[in-house]
């Protein structure tokens, strides 16, 4: 993991960064947060920026949201004073360690930057064949196309096949395309330089410059826009890209890994991917299946997060019982692994014993206490919820209802959200943003009626 730190290193601030090279980190030191910004936009690259609490945070904030630079902000401080803490929080610093450094705090704050990307948790055969399909790519130069249904652990995978890799010494720098705005999408890949746009105040190395040697990730490359699918497949034969506003080619070597949850030959037919494209990232194909093809890997997967959530929430320790693994073994999985976490750091908060029982598993759309029944026909899992209330309303209503009542299901998270309804982060943003801009036609019936 790369830390930044921003400040000066003697002193307790020095000790943090020593607990963190300690456990692993690649960390850089930048004196100033103008220093800071500038190695940010250079390429340098970070996966947290440590900065002392007395420092502008809100104006560090700012500027990276201004600027796009996506990346956790740390605040470190005297733990005696509780106000710079509270003032620290509030100008957007994702968490607060108190100085001097507790060793274990500062790894638990690592620990939850960096866990999702080298967990690989399976018993089941076809997650098995996964693995060894990509040891065996792994050291080869080739692109990498991973399909499968959202939540499947596709990026899981590619950090996998990193690692394995004879670049795994130099960075894995992950694009979620469907994230990104259209019009942002080719800055935030290639760069650009000062003015080339209206809020471009300098120079910015964009994601093929930063994974320069090391492996480019492009997370839901279905999403992006067919203009711009041009620019990268130039950039993918000629091994070189363009900033945006720039003069000259910059050479970059890398290798790419993309994902996608879509069907590629049927959005090359519908002429929203090219084909060119898309035989330039398929030399090889990793074919994730979902999670309901492979229920062995349910309770490995759901005993690795009662851990991860029971230690995360001060809870007691909780094994899963043999009924409620039933439950889930029962439900068809549309969300998959991400919807089985949700589930699942839900159970640890709901359980009162040393066991997480079906009463504390709540499945979408389905009480805890409503039987689950298997479709004879189908295998999937149903629930026996009358569902003739659905009649008479609009389709605009019942899906405001359904994305609503997905993301409180989620507890706000809308990556996950977004994987269970099976649309993307983008398509998700802007429905949440018309929804609070028109009032619900059912509210504005009950005003009127």
């Amino acid at each position: 993991m790369r830390l930044l730190i921003i400040g000066e290193l003697e002193g307790q601030i020095g000790a943090a960064t020593k607990i963190a090279r300690g456990r692993g980190a690649k960390v850089t030191q930048a004196p100033t947060i103008e220093a800071a910004l500038i190695a940010l936009r250079g390429g340098q690259g970070a996966d947290l920026v440590m900065i002392e609490a007395k420092a502008d945070i809100a104006s560090l904030v700012n500027q990276l949201e201004a600027e796009r630079i996506i990346v956790p902000v740390i605040a470190c401080g005297v733990h005696s004073d509780s106000a710079v803490a509270v003032k620290a929080i509030k100008a957007g610093a994702k968490e607060y360690i108190p100085l001097p450094p507790d060793e274990e705090l500062i790894a638990a704050v690592l620990e939850a930057i960096t866990e999702e990307s080298h967990a690989v948790i399976h018993a089941s055969l076809p997650m098995k064949r996964v693995l060894e399909l990509g040891d065996q790519v792994a050291g080869s130069e080739a692109s990498i196309l991973i399909t499968g249904e959202s939540g499947t652990g596709k990026e899981i995978i590619a950090r996998y096949i990193h690692r394995k890799s004879k670049r795994a010494n130099n960075n894995f720098i992950s694009v979620n395309c469907a994230a990104i705005p259209e019009a942002l999408l080719e800055s935030e890949l290639f760069g650009h330089e000062k003015g080339s746009f209206t809020g471009a105040v300098a120079r910015r190395i964009g994601k093929f410059e930063e994974a320069n040697n090391g492996t480019l990730l492009l997370d839901e490359i279905s999403e992006m826009d067919i203009r711009l699918q041009a620019k990268l497949l130039r950039a993918i034969q000629e091994h070189e890209i363009d900033r945006v506003g720039g003069t000259k080619p910059v050479k970059v070597n890398l290798r790419i890994i993309a994902t996608s949850n879509r069907d590629m030959q049927q959005e090359i037919k519908k002429g929203t991917f090219r084909e060119d494209l898309y035989f330039r990232l398929n030399v090889i194909n990793i074919h994730l299946p979902p999670l309901r093809d492979r229920k062995e890997d349910i309770a490995p997967i759901a005993d690795h997060f009662i851990a991860k959530y029971t230690k995360a929430n001060g809870t007691p320790e909780r094994t899963l019982s043999a009924t409620a693994l039933e439950k889930l073994s029962r439900y068809s999985w549309p969300g998959n692994v991400r919807e089985l976490e949700n589930i699942i750091h839900r159970a640890v908060l709901l359980a009162t014993g040393k066991e997480i029982t079906p009463e504390a598993i709540t499945l979408p759309n389905m009480p805890a206490e409503t039987a689950v029944t298997e479709n004879p026909n189908t295998g999937e899992a149903t629930n026996t919820a009358n569902k003739n209330e659905l009649v008479g309303r609009t389709v605009e209503s019942v899906e405001r209802d359904l994305i609503l009542d997905t993301l409180n299901y989620c507890l706000g998270n809308r990556t996950h959200a977004a994987n269970i309804l099976g649309i993307s982060i983008r398509t998700l943003r802007n429905k949440l943003k018309l929804y609070g801009e028109e009032q619900n036609p059912d509210d504005q019936q009950k005003k009127t009626g």
